[in-house]
């Protein structure tokens, strides 16, 4: 049976359209180094990224985590504004689906202050139907909740959608939601490891974007 035409556009938002690898690396290097010098690489750090933060703080240390996490948030927000910048394309691409009539929305797992800041620094915040964050579920991704979540407010069924991220909680996410799932080349874990999850497509600049709503190889 044929696929559905793409109607609906959901993407994740830190490492998918906002660069805030940085950010985030340089976050974890802070607080890790304050209380663990020495123990954590940036190797280490990586697989960090994704996950939230109770999930991470939990697994360095569990007697620790809220306190970690208090000074993971507060160091951050301090540096946001300085340490991010959108990816190349972003803003001029998010128009021109917008302009073409898709439905979209950002569903992250990222606290929703925090969501919100980072999407004030796009031109082009205005092009969102809906904006999921992690206040506004009781799990997050690669639970299918955010995403069926946004699905119920852009008025879209699975079969019409597209997940677009950056990590495996994106694409795990999306097929747990039964939409269709698309990685991004520029990931900070890169291209082979999220090919590993096995999504539908792969973008190497978010300009595929305008093809694959066509139906067109990329």
């Amino acid at each position: 049976m044929m696929a559905k035409p793409i109607t609906t556009l959901l993407f994740d938002f830190d490492g998918t359209l906002m660069d805030t690898n940085e950010l985030i690396m340089q976050t974890f290097e802070h607080v890790l180094g304050n209380h663990y010098p020495g123990k954590y690489s940036r190797e280490d750090i990586l697989p960090f990224l994704g996950p939230t933060l109770h999930e991470t703080f939990s697994s360095v240390d569990s007697n620790r985590t809220e306190e970690l996490i208090a000074e993971y948030r507060a160091w951050n927000k301090k540096m946001h504004d300085a340490l991010t910048s959108e990816f190349d394309g972003v803003s001029e691409t998010l128009k021109l689906l917008r302009e073409a009539g898709f439905k979209m929305a950002v569903v992250s797992t990222k606290r929703n202050d925090m969501l919100f800041k980072g999407l004030n620094l796009l031109t082009v915040d205005h092009v969102f139907d809906a904006v999921i964050g992690m206040d506004d579920v009781t799990k997050t991704k690669p639970d299918p909740e955010p995403i069926l979540l946004a699905l119920e407010r852009l008025g879209a069924t699975a079969d019409e959608a597209l997940m677009i991220g950056d990590n495996y909680h994106d694409i795990e996410g999306g097929k747990n939601a039964g939409v269709r799932t698309a990685g991004v080349a520029w990931s900070a874990k890169g291209e082979a490891f999220l090919q590993t999850f096995q999504p539908d497509y792969m973008l190497q600049h978010i300009t595929d974007l305008l093809r694959i709503v066509k139906g067109e190889e990329v």
